[in-house]
């Protein structure tokens, strides 16, 4: 699952997030790090995945 999961957030890196944490505070900074570049929205959201 952690694969599909990671397959997702490489291409829309908050819905990984979500699907992991929920509407958390780890959700709200990929958000504002996907809105300020798209590659560090996805390196946080692999490492968020990774972690959790």
């Amino acid at each position: 699952m952690d694969l599909i999961r990671i397959l997702i957030a490489i291409l829309v890196p908050p819905l990984g997030v979500f699907l992991q944490v929920g509407l958390g505070k780890q959700f709200w900074i990929n958000l504002l790090l996907t809105l300020l570049g798209y590659f560090p929205g996805i390196i946080h959201a692999v490492w968020v995945i990774a972690k959790y």
